[in-house]
């Protein structure tokens, strides 16, 4: 399975009563399509994987599935308590899914042995192949990463630890494995700002939240990336995604919660959508942190207009 382009995190529409919309999420992820994703992960972290339950994750996948058709892959989220994440990794095949992100259990924390064996309880479980979030409660170490590379539906492994030398250790697991078919991305929030540091050590693949709210600025970012124009690529940086930083960690959670009112925002080249709030324990942004997320989407437009 081949990731070629920006890896898009859709966000979860919800509706007036706060059930989920799959109508409007999959306008939403149909908008995105012509800006050329690499895949489409659904019900994950910025789908708010964390606030929906089995059955939702189910339809939020369908319905991504049923708008991209065969045009990338459409991964759906499997994780938290091990009854669920096998719930859900069964949902999501019935669905239509081309893979899994198997996500952290729930708030334990178990021995390697432990979190190995919870990947592979979720592929036994169902057939789809997986990619494994190293991330929280499920951190692996090198071997743990050799020992998964071993099974031949483990297709991917996605970094939001942040330590870039367990991550190396990882990727050069990953090289001795002998395989070659693996997927190795950059899953930090905001990744667009460690990118260039993990191609270094060989993540050439990275996530991209920004993608779901203002898609020519990430597909700009990305072209400039992948075709080594740093000034342009640094530009971009300094002006939009420094910003954004500085505006998500403000409060815990506005990687997800700023992304879902960019949505709502739009912008000059997509429209805003009416995708709701997000769920508890998450909060939306105050009215000051919209219009300062409205200026920041304005300076990426011009950005965007200025490279045209």
């Amino acid at each position: 399975m081949r990731f070629d382009g920006v890896l898009f995190f859709p966000v979860t529409a919800y509706a007036a009563d706060g059930t989920v919309d799959t109508v409007l999420t999959a306008e939403h992820i149909a908008s995105r399509l012509e800006y050329g994703p690499g895949g489409v992960f659904a019900a994950c972290g910025t789908g708010e994987f964390h606030a929906l339950s089995a059955t939702e994750v189910g339809d939020v996948v369908r319905a991504a599935v049923d708008v991209v058709g065969a045009r990338v892959p459409v991964v759906s989220g499997a994780g938290g308590p091990l009854g669920h994440a096998i719930e859900c990794a069964k949902r999501a095949a019935d669905a239509g899914a081309d893979a899994l992100l198997v996500l952290p259990p729930y708030l334990v924390s178990g021995p390697m042995a432990g979190t190995v064996a919870y990947v592979e309880a979720l592929l036994a479980a169902s057939p789809l192949p997986a990619i494994v979030y190293h991330r929280g409660s499920a951190a692996l170490t090198a071997d743990a990463a050799a020992r998964l590379a071993d099974n031949p539906r483990v297709i991917g492994f996605k970094d939001g630890v942040g330590d870039v030398g367990v991550a190396q250790q990882i990727v050069r697991a990953v090289e001795a494995s002998g395989r070659d078919d693996i997927a190795l991305f950059n899953g930090l929030l905001t990744a667009e700002l460690t990118q260039e540091a993990y191609r270094a050590i060989g993540i050439p693949l990275y996530s991209s939240a920004a993608f779901a709210m203002a898609p020519t600025v990430a597909k700009a970012f990305y072209d400039a990336y992948v075709a080594g124009d740093d000034a342009r690529r640094l530009e971009i940086l300094d002006a939009f995604y420094l910003p954004l930083v500085r505006l998500r960690d403000e409060v815990p959670g506005f990687a997800v919660a700023l992304v879902k009112a960019g949505v709502r925002l739009g912008g000059a080249s997509v429209r805003g959508l009416p995708v709701g709030g997000v769920r508890p324990p998450l909060v939306d942004p105050n009215e000051r942190q919209v219009e300062d997320l409205r200026r920041i989407l304005a300076i990426g437009d011009e950005l965007v207009a200025r490279g045209a």
